[in-house]
């Protein structure tokens, strides 16, 4: 089948998206660790380890949007690019949605 500007594309929106993803979750990682002393000040020990647990949720879903995108790029393993779709569509909405739609219909294309 011809190759066409589907995949590629929906590929592209989801590294931009992960990586939108990953960077949110270093932040929060590093907020929630320097900034957890700061709010014991103010009597809120606990909400630091909670923001920077928390943190690890747009970081692994920034890291699998990143992972589905290459398979995008590459045209190979439909599902997984799929799924990689889909948890950029948690990073970054208005760049998941596009990526999600140009990865249905760009099915064809994918070994």
């Amino acid at each position: 089948m011809e190759k066409t500007w589907k995949p590629t594309t929906a590929g592209i929106l989801g590294i931009i998206a992960g990586v939108v993803g990953v960077i949110l979750g270093i932040v929060l990682a590093v907020l929630g660790t320097t900034g957890g002393g700061f709010l014991a000040i103010f009597g809120l020990p606990a909400l630091g380890g909670i923001v920077a647990g928390a943190s690890a949720i747009p970081l692994i879903l920034g890291i699998l949007a990143i992972v589905g995108s290459i398979y995008a790029l590459t045209r190979k393993r439909w599902s997984l690019a799929l799924a990689g779709s889909i948890c950029s569509l948690f990073c970054v909405w208005f760049l998941g949605i596009p990526a999600i739609i140009f990865v249905i219909l760009g099915k064809g294309e994918f070994t």
